[in-house]
C-alpha cells in the first residue's frame, strides 16, 4: 500500500506564507501527475493544484493562482505547495494525492487519502 505524508502546516496571519511537502516513502511520485487538494469544515474536498510528470507543466485554481506554487524536487521523491499572501479562505486540510486534470477540474486518482497537513490562517 502507498502511504501519502503531507506536512508543513500551521498558523499564519492573513498574507502570511506556507510549504506544504508531499513524499510517499517507497513509491516513485516523479511518475505521476501529482496533485494538491483542501478540505475546509463543512465542505466538498478541492482540488487545489497539480504538477506533470512529463513536463512538469502546472495547473492551479482560480481561488490560488498567483500566490500558491507547485513544484518537484525529484532527487527527494518530494512534491511541494508554496503558498504565499494566505487568506483566511485558505483555512482547510490540505492533501497530496496522484491527479488529472479534466475540462479544468482536479481529480484524485489513488483511492486512498493521507492524514493531510492542517492549514490554519487567522488574525
Amino acid at each position: 500500500q502507498v502511504q501519502l505524508v503531507e506536512s508543513g502546516g500551521g498558523s499564519v496571519q492573513p498574507g502570511g506564507s506556507l510549504t506544504l511537502s508531499c513524499v510517499a516513502p517507497g513509491f516513485g511520485l516523479s511518475y505521476y501527475n501529482i496533485g494538491w487538494f483542501r478540505q475546509a469544515p463543512g465542505q466538498e474536498r478541492e482540488g487545489v493544484s497539480c504538477i506533470s510528470s512529463v513536463d512538469d507543466s502546472t495547473h492551479y485554481s482560480d481561488s490560488v493562482k498567483g500566490r500558491f506554487t507547485i513544484f518537484r524536487d525529484n532527487a527527494k521523491n518530494t512534491v511541494y505547495l508554496q503558498m504565499s499572501s494566505l487568506k483566511l479562505e485558505d483555512t482547510a486540510v490540505y492533501y497530496c494525492n496522484t491527479g488529472t486534470v479534466v475540462q479544468g477540474s482536479l481529480y484524485r486518482l489513488y483511492d486512498k487519502w493521507g492524514q493531510g497537513t492542517q492549514v490554519t490562517v487567522s488574525s
